[in-house]
């Protein structure tokens, strides 16, 4: 892959990821929404509904799932760098790139143990257990794959920036 189609590719999953991730905020708009009322409904009017509540940790599933790879995107993720804030960038783009092969590794991993499972809830249009619960949670199980999905995506778009800026600093003769 050419350094243009490799940045051109680079542009465009952190496009998508991006995307994602901005309709990931209306998301938590719309469960601070819901916890907001179901707590006004249940302390104001004694009245509590499975269905809402329910609602809520799907909300919940929707926001980790599709907001993990722009966290990452972003570099919002929890990160030790007591050791790594002193290599040297050479150190520094090894370490990067196992921890980004890691990171795809497991990605992948989830995708297809999961895959089965949301396989599995959809052919017995699993529903909630509980009376008055929300039907189709296969739905909310089919966002693990997708999210973790993203995620794949998100660190093939990682690792191929990373190269294209090793190679920079390498054609700029810093070692």
């Amino acid at each position: 892959m050419s350094t243009t189609a490799a940045a051109a590719a680079v542009r465009r999953i952190e496009a998508v990821i991006d995307v994602v991730g901005r309709a990931t905020l209306y998301l938590c708009l719309a469960m601070i929404g819901l916890v907001a009322l179901n707590v006004l409904l249940r302390y104001s009017l004694s009245f509590g509904s499975v269905w809402s509540q329910e609602l809520e940790w799907h909300l919940l599933a929707a926001v980790i799932l599709l907001g993990m790879s722009h966290a990452i995107q972003r570099g919002d993720n929890v990160r030790v760098d007591v050791f790594y804030a002193g290599f040297k960038p050479r150190a520094k783009f090894a370490v990067d790139l196992v921890s980004d092969l890691l990171l795809l590794l497991i990605a992948l991993l989830f995708i297809k143990l999961s895959l089965a499972y949301v396989g599995q809830s959809y052919a017995i249009n699993e529903t909630s257990a509980d009376p008055g619960g929300i039907p189709y949670r296969w739905a909310v199980k089919g966002l693990i794959p997708l999210g973790f999905g993203l995620l794949a995506l998100q660190t093939v778009g990682s690792l191929l920036k990373r190269v294209l800026v090793e190679q920079q600093r390498r054609e700029a003769g810093h070692a």
